[in-house]
């Protein structure tokens, strides 16, 4: 499996356990939200939405256009601080660290 399937793969389940988590939405945020110039959106977007409608969205946009997918990134610490009073979404934090490895 290559770098990019891998990451592809990991994509995949993360979309899966925000699903399994019922954070996944079919309605998108508003344009302005998802305008937003802040890092991880803060302040327009939940850090789920973001998630979806940013990231996974963009990664996934990047590799239809035959773009290289971003290297030397970590979004995990975010989501660890975010989310540290919520212990159900440990499993979201494992894929993205692993996603953060597969990137590095």
């Amino acid at each position: 499996m290559t770098q990019t399937e891998s990451i592809l793969a990991l994509l995949d389940a993360l979309q899966t356990e925000l699903s399994q988590q019922n954070l996944w939405q079919t309605v998108p945020p508003t344009d302005e939200a998802l305008a937003s110039e802040q890092p991880f959106a803060i302040g327009t977007l939940a850090p789920h939405e973001w998630l979806q409608w940013i990231f996974i969205a963009k990664l996934h946009w990047m590799h239809s256009q035959n773009m290289s997918l971003p290297k030397g990134f970590e979004v995990t610490p975010y989501f660890e601080q975010v989310w540290q009073e919520k212990p159900e979404y440990r499993q979201l934090l494992v894929i993205l660290n692993k996603i953060d490895e597969a990137c590095a």
